[in-house]
This record gives C-alpha cells, sequence and structure tokens, in this order.
C-alpha cells in the first residue's frame, strides 16, 4: 500500500517566511501568505502502528503535526501548489527517510518499494491561475520536478493533491536493443547522432550529439567487430564523446593549430615549462590522474583539481553545480591512494539576475531556458551544499555579471587537496588499473545500464 505523510508546522514556519519575501522580490506582490507542507509517501507495505512510528519519527511534536494518508488542510488558502521530483531524480531527503525508516524498523525497504518526497505550497493571494503557473515556474525545474496547482474548490474536491509514485518502471525482462548501424547511409547516421536511438513506435529517444564523422568512426568500429552496437554501447560512447566529458572542441583542429587548443597551449606549454625548468620541477603529477600534484614539503603534495559545469548548470542549476563540486571532491580522493580535500573554490559568470525577458531554446518559442536569477540561485545552493555542507571550507571564488552569460552560465569549481609523498613504503601518486580489476557502479536504476 502507498502511504502519504503530511507534515506542517504548528508555529511560525520560517522556510514559508522566507519564500513569501523571496516571491515578493521576484514581482508577485499580492501574495498574502504562504504555508508549507512537507510530504513523504512511502510506497510500502506498512501496517497501521508501523506506520504511525514512522510519521512520529519524521515529525517534531513540539512543533509540528502529521497527517496519515489524509490531507492536511490548513484553514484558508486560495490555491495549492505541489512540487516534487521526477522518476529517477536524485532525492536526498527520501534517501534519509528511507534509511531512517529502515533503522526504526529493523528491516530493509524491499528494492521494490521506495520512499518519495515533495513540498505542497497553500497561497493566499487574490492571483489568476496564469500567475500561480508563473510562481510555480520561478521555483520548480521542468527538467528534474514535476508540478501540480489545484483551486481551493479543486483541493477540497479531490480531497488534496493526489498520491503520486514517481517510480522509474523498467521491463525486468528488457534487454539492450540493437541499433542497425553496420547498413545505414550517411542520412540515418545524421539522424541517429542528432535524434538518438529510435523505439519501437518511431520516436527518437534525444539527441546523441554526435556529428557525422564521429558516427562514421563508430559504425567503422562496430564493422571490424563485425556486429552492430547495442543501444546502451551507443549511448554509453556519446556520454564520454560528449563535450562536458571529453572538451572534444577544445581538443579538435582549428585553424593552423592541427593538434587542438588543449594539445598544444596546455598541454605542450606544461611539458615545455618542466622541460626547461629540469631539476626545479616541483610538479609530480600532471595530465595522468584525476587531479594534478606539486610538492609542498619533503613529506606531503598538494593536488589541485577545476572543471567546468557550464550546460548542465544551464539546464538544472543546483544539480549541475553540486555534481561539479562532489565532482572534484572525488577527483580529490580518486588522486593517487586517495588525497584528503582541504579547499574549496569556484568561479561563477551569470547573466544579470535583474533580466526577466526569457530565452528559447527553439526558434518557435518553445522549450523556455531558465532566467539568470534561478540558474544564479540554484548554482549557489548546490555548491554551498555540495562544498560547505561536507565539511570542506570554500575561502576562495569570485563572481561577474554579464549579459552574454544569460544563455549559458560559466560555473568553475575546485578543489585542492592533502596528500602523503608516500604510503606504507609506496610512493602516494603511482597507481595503475590492471587487468582483473573491479569497477563499481553505485547510483539509481534509471536505465537499461
Amino acid at each position: 500500500m502507498t502511504n502519504r505523510i503530511e507534515v506542517a508546522s504548528v508555529i511560525s514556519d520560517t522556510r514559508a517566511e522566507v519564500l513569501e519575501k523571496r516571491l515578493e522580490r521576484l514581482g508577485f506582490s499580492r501574495i498574502h501568505r504562504v504555508q508549507l507542507v512537507d510530504v513523504y509517501t512511502v510506497d510500502a507495505k506498512l501496517d497501521s502502528v508501523q506506520l504511525e512510528a514512522v510519521a512520529a519519527m519524521l515529525t517534531n511534536p513540539v512543533t509540528q503535526v502529521a497527517t496519515l494518508n489524509k490531507p492536511y488542510t490548513p484553514p484558508s488558502f486560495d490555491w495549492a501548489i505541489e512540487i516534487g521530483f521526477l522518476p529517477g531524480v536524485t532525492d536526498n531527503v527520501a534517501t534519509t527517510a528511507r534509511e531512517s525508516i529502515e533503522d526504526l524498523l529493523r528491516a530493509p525497504v524491499k528494492p521494490e518499494e521506495g520512499v518519495y518526497t515533495s513540498q505542497v505550497l497553500f497561497l493566499s493571494a487574490d492571483v489568476v491561475k496564469d500567475t500561480v503557473l508563473e510562481i510555480a515556474e520561478s521555483l520548480a525545474n521542468p527538467l528534474i520536478q514535476r508540478v501540480s496547482i489545484k483551486t481551493y474548490e479543486e483541493f477540497m474536491r479531490d480531497d488534496g493533491m493526489g498520491v503520486v509514485v514517481p517510480r522509474v518502471k523498467l521491463d525486468a525482462q528488457s534487454r539492450p536493443t540493437i541499433v542497425d548501424l553496420l547498413d545505414a547511409i550517411d542520412e540515418e547516421l545524421v539522424t541517429i547522432g542528432k535524434k538518438g536511438v529510435a523505439n519501437e513506435d518511431g520516436t527518437r529517444r534525444g539527441p546523441l550529439a554526435l556529428d557525422l564523422k564521429y558516427m562514421k568512426t563508430i559504425q567503422a568500429y562496430f564493422k571490424q567487430k563485425r556486429r552492430n552496437p547495442t543501444d546502451v554501447e551507443l549511448e554509453s560512447i556519446a556520454q564520454t564523446w560528449s563535450e562536458h566529458c571529453k572538451h572534444t572542441i577544445f581538443s579538435d583542429p582549428i585553424d593552423d593549430i592541427p593538434e587542438g587548443l588543449y594539445r598544444r597551449y596546455i598541454k605542450s606549454a606544461t611539458n615545455e615549462i618542466r622541460r626547461q625548468i629540469g631539476d626545479r620541477d616541483f610538479c609530480i603529477s600532471v595530465f595522468v590522474d584525476n587531479s594534478g600534484a606539486i610538492v609542498f614539503d619533503e613529506n606531503w603534495l598538494i593536488t589541485d583539481k577545476a572543471e567546468t559545469h557550464n550546460s548542465p548548470s544551464a539546464l538544472d542549476p543546483f544539480g549541475g553545480s553540486i555534481t561539479g563540486i562532489v565532482g572534484v571532491n572525488r577527483d580529490t580522493i580518486g588522486f593517487g591512494l586517495g588525497a584528503k580535500p582541504i579547499i574549496n573554490r569556484y568561479g561563477f559568470c551569470f547573466g544579470s539576475p535583474h533580466d526577466d525577458t526569457p530565452l528559447f531554446k527553439r526558434q518557435d518559442g518553445l522549450e523556455k531556458m531558465l532566467l539568470p536569477r534561478q540558474i544564479m540561485e540554484g548554482v549557489i545552493e548546490g555548491v554551498n551544499v555540495g562544498g560547505n555542507c561536507s565539511g570542506i571550507p570554500t575561502p576562495q571564488g569570485c563572481v561577474t555579471f554579464d549579459e552574454r552569460y544569460k544563455g549559458k552560465p560559466l560555473v568553475f569549481v575546485g578543489t585542492v587537496g592533502l596528500i602523503p609523498r608516500e604510503s606504507a613504503g609506496r610512493l602516494s601518486h603511482v597507481k595503475k588499473a590492471q587487468p582483473g580489476d573491479y569497477i563499481v557502479m553505485i547510483g539509481g536504476r534509471v536505465g537499461k545500464d
């Protein structure tokens, strides 16, 4: 049975007050009151005693009240907006709630069961539905979140917002699809690269962002293998060859630079400087590991890694920036035998947060992009949650505003680490993957891979 636990504050809610002031700053001046309700959707078999125990655990009895499988209804409101995650999107609060439920009941939540969170905003406001849609749009990212809006009358008629279980639904018997690539002509290769693998009904799964040159290279490889690729293989190649992961534009030939900007002006320049300074070279590891490393003293190495998360942050500011900062944290820990992250840093370039004129991804005015203000707020929150909240200080950073960053921000994140020069009698920066080593993938089950 799917259970819905709604938790509301019985005293002044600071979160709601902050949100109300934020909406006022955004120009929504006719809002009289905002109330927030946290929702836990527990898709698991619980008896009434277990459910009450879970609800009690999730509720502060001094300041909050909980309802079980019935909606919390404020004394008065005009609109209700529920915002939750789409299937497959990481829900950290839900993950913590699930672990807490397992600890409380001393039993695991089964793999086919789940815990999901959402939040209901009750608005007392003299506004029309179009304005409520604008409010919801300013608070939710359609790429990762779902939104449901109801009037007071609709809420009362439907007995609340309803139960939504954003479970990823996969056929347990499904197998990777074979993509007919060997005999595909150039026109079909271009279509696959631009629109993605075809489904059985003729629809496409989304762009692989691979032009004809890349597609023909993939085709030639599998011709050597004398077989067609699976959809998982093709999607994996597209991912690893993406501009975000591979920096293909930076590495491609340009003008009279056949080796590309990266190899000539970064890699070659660095290697030439190291060659010239000879014995005074303090670089220990460059271009070969997750981070670079230099000598700090006779006992320690300093590691450094920075990267950009521009496009991901334009699409999902919080998710894009948090994966950036935890990514460079990971690359620090993944350097050599494992460095300790000690300092985070950042550099942000945004459009003006006061610019409310929308941009669209398509010429027909569809697929509206996020406003600079939404991008800025999400990026800052993501780096804060991913960095400071994990105990790594962020003492260095800078922010720049310019209208040219409206379409795509620049989001730089970096981590400095510390590692001993030797560990257990061996150089700590030396490692090598060997045949027979295991690869461990950790995360939510989202696709066939």
